[in-house]
């Protein structure tokens, strides 16, 4: 069993019968939808909320029953993986084009679980670019004022073309090196006009779920301080 499944499955345990819970993008998780899709199977009544098309189609083909965000008044848990996360429990989200739902899903949560193999656990984060989702108008100048903060800047593109997110919107894949203050820069992109929302997750995450060398499953659980 590769670490991607480890914790996708791990988390699963978290989920208990009744809950409404928020389903996240990405192949880790993916593991996660499918295992719960075996506990509907067995009995369990839980309802999920998407983060994406593609989670969607997954869900529903996992019989998982889903619901809009605009159907519930908060969330039980929220599940989802990332792209980095650092000790202080800041991630960088949105390598699969679906950063400003899974931060809307996250922050409607009771509890804001991330599953990461140990491939996705830095010091510190920017090793991994930054993605910043645009307004298409005037995605040029928004483009100048990110490249203002710092960071070089590359319009993201599938198969010839800009990428359009399930919002309408493009992205931005933003290099800004080693960063050293990520509250300050999450603060600093989400004054610029024309940003809808950048893959900084800062403090958002309460567990990460993750591996150590030994293939080992770790679990951190964020303190009220940090």
């Amino acid at each position: 069993m590769n670490e991607k499944q480890l914790v996708g499955e791990k988390v699963a345990e978290y989920v208990k019968d009744g809950m409404i819970i928020g389903l996240g993008t990405g192949s880790t998780v993916r593991f996660t939808i499918e295992k719960i899709g075996e506990l509907v199977k067995q009995g369990m009544f839980v309802q999920g909320v998407a983060t994406s098309i593609r989670t969607e189609q997954l869900a529903k083909k996992h019989g998982i029953p889903l619901l809009s965000l605009n159907e519930v008044d908060k969330l039980d848990i929220a599940i989802d993986g990332a792209d980095e996360a650092d000790p202080a429990f800041h991630l960088i989200k949105g390598g699969g084009g679906a950063l400003l739902r899974e931060k809307m899903i996250a922050s409607s949560a009771e509890s804001f679980i991330v599953v990461a193999d140990s491939s996705k656990m830095v010091e510190r984060l920017g090793r991994f670019p930054l993605p910043v989702e645009v307004e298409t108008f005037g995605y040029r100048m928004t483009e100048k004022k990110i490249r203002s903060l710092g960071g070089a800047s590359a319009l993201r593109v599938k198969e010839g073309k800009p990428y359009i997110t399930d919002n309408g919107h493009y992205i931005f894949d933003c290099d800004f090196g080693s960063i050293a203050s990520p509250k300050k820069l999450e603060q600093e992109l989400s004054l610029i006009p024309g940003v809808v929302e950048n893959g900084l997750f800062i403090a958002m995450a309460d567990m990460i779920i993750t591996v150590n060398e030994k293939k080992d499953i770790q679990i951190k659980k964020r303190t009220k301080q940090e």
